[in-house]
Order: structure tokens, then sequence, then C-alpha cells
């Protein structure tokens, strides 16, 4: 399995980048997760839109679902040009009714996951964990048998995430605060808070993505490292992990 990093930034991106958005593959197969403002421009660096098989989201913010609008179009074109008529999953809860049935366009159809059972896709089996959020929100669980990585998606801090994430090889986490911020409100985490979910789990690998736009982000990985001891990344375009 290999995750590469489409888009990392919180609530809109930077210049030349993206919102939430990350690319899963296995087996020739390509799930992406979370599609947020920026994906489908970064994402045509590393892969065709039209070689895309499944996409799932976290939930509706913009800074994760709203390139699913650019995607669908996108499908529209390259199925017009190509004279053909694929159709491209798009995998969403159904606890916002109007934006989930937004998910269906020509070329693309709108499937509800149930969040309390475990979903398969492709070659990766998806569980979920309802997060801290405004709206309704969830972290996933993903792997394909060998490898593990969990998603935090957007949440404030829980101890639960630990026990969702146990294990796990990479853990992705929210991390939009530094040190000694409160992300509860807004619903997003700080770096210490995302390290001890880490620390807690035992995980292998952190990476810190969903990233503010103030402040020093090395900083982040510097108070992240003072509680986790294993690996840290800080999120940015291209980077991946595989095993």
């Amino acid at each position: 399995m290999k995750v590469t990093v489409i888009g990392y930034w919180g609530a809109y991106p930077a210049e030349g980048s993206a919102t939430s958005g990350y690319l899963f593959e296995k087996d020739g197969f390509s799930m992406l997760v979370d599609c947020g403002s920026g994906v489908l421009s970064r994402l045509q660096q590393f892969k065709k839109v039209n070689d895309i098989d499944a996409v799932i989201l976290s939930h509706y913010h913009h800074d994760h679902f709203a390139d699913i609008g650019p995607l669908q179009y996108a499908w529209l074109v390259q199925n017009t040009i190509a004279e053909t008529g694929e159709i491209l999953p798009i995998y969403g809860h159904e606890e916002d009714k109007e934006k989930f049935k937004a998910l269906t366009h020509q070329y693309t159809e709108g499937v509800a996951y149930d969040p309390q059972q475990s979903l398969q896709i492709g070659p990766f089996t998806i569980d979920f964990e309802k997060t801290l959020h405004p709206v309704p929100c969830y972290s996933m669980r993903i792997t394909d048998g060998d490898a593990t990585i969990v998603y935090t998606a957007d949440t404030s801090y829980f101890s639960g995430l630990s026990d969702f994430a146990k294990g796990a090889d990479l853990l992705i986490t929210d991390t939009n605060f530094y040190k000694g911020m409160d992300g509860e409100g807004p619903g997003h985490m700080t770096s210490p808070e995302a390290a001890t979910i880490a620390k807690n789990a035992e995980v292998k690998t952190l990476w810190l993505s969903h990233l503010p736009h103030f402040g020093k982000l090395t900083l982040l990985r510097q108070e992240a490292e003072d509680v986790f001891e294993g690996t840290i990344q800080l999120a940015e375009e291209g980077l991946s992990w595989s095993k």
C-alpha cells in the first residue's frame, strides 16, 4: 500500500497548493481520500483524473469536499472525449442529505457508507470513528491486510482516537494549532495533542497535516517531538509512505 499527500492545508489552499487530499494505491487500484480545494489540479501531477477508481469523504466542509464538482466535470469531459460511460463511485455519509445527494452526477455515483460497519473499497478495508467537529465527520482506519493507516480527518482531541489508531503503521493527524492554543471550538487539534494520540496508540510514523496558515510550521514538529519519540513528518505535497 502506498499513500501520497496531494493537499494538506486547512481552511483554504496556499498559493500553488491544495487543502485535504490523500491518494491511496494498491495493486493498480487508486482511491482518493477527501477532495478539498485545489486537489484536482495537484492530483494530476501523480494520476490522471479518470484513473481514480474511488473517492471517499470524511465530511462536507469545503476544504475536504470543494473539488468534487470539478472532478465530476472532469469525468464528464473525459467520458465524452473517449466515448465511454465509466462511473466513479464517491463514498460519503448521509448525515447531510443535501451534500450527499450532490455526490451523484452524470458520471459519478454517491455511495453511502455506514460508519458502524466496515467498508470494502477495492483492496482496502475501512473502519470509521466519529470525530469531535462542528459537522458530522469520520476518522478512517484503512488497511490492505498488511499495513494500516489511520487518518483522523478533522477533530478536536479525545482519547478514543488513540484506541482507534492503536498499532497503526502511519497516523495522519489534523494539526491546525500550536501548543497552548484551544482547538475545541473549531474542532481541530494542537501539535502536542496529535503527538499524544500517536504516543498512546504506539504508531510507527506520524504525519502532521491540515496545517495552519500562521506561525512557523516547523515549530509544530518540534512541539510534537517533545511528546512522541517516533518518526514525525510535516505533510507536504508529494510526501509518500509505502509498505
